[in-house]
């Protein structure tokens, strides 16, 4: 679906789904093709309320460019994100399943960006469910 990279670590988007519940769930690989242990710390978001979400997704975000509007991680009643949290980091070499949901978009927009801090955006399609 789609596929970008920055800093020697690939994100591959594989799925976007739109659920019942009014919220999609994107799902992926990551690769570090660094030279050491990657724990995702760049990937953390700036708000105080995902501080305790170590090296995780929880800085990614959904831009809807025709609409205007971007989406945030969906959190837990405990604030938590709803993604993955790389516990322990990936190891060099290493591939592993990730995935994040956010608030859907309206009906008839099937087409946004994924934006991860310190990678390109990636425009995704977003599938049915």
């Amino acid at each position: 679906m789609a596929s970008v990279k920055s800093n020697g670590i690939e994100m591959v988007v594989v799925s976007a789904l739109r659920e019942e519940g009014g919220f999609v769930t994107i799902s992926g690989t990551v690769t570090n093709n660094t030279s050491g242990r990657w724990i995702g710390a760049e990937w953390i978001g700036d708000e105080r309320e995902l501080e305790g979400d170590g090296g995780s997704l929880a800085g990614a975000s959904l831009m809807d460019g025709d609409g205007k509007k971007r989406y945030m991680i969906l959190r837990d009643t405990e604030g938590r994100c709803l993604c993955t949290k790389f516990q322990g980091g990936v190891a060099r070499g290493s591939t592993v399943e990730w995935f994040a949901q956010f608030p859907a978009p309206p009906t008839g927009t099937d087409k946004v960006q994924l934006q991860v801090p310190t990678m390109p955006p990636a425009t995704i399609q977003i599938s049915e469910g």
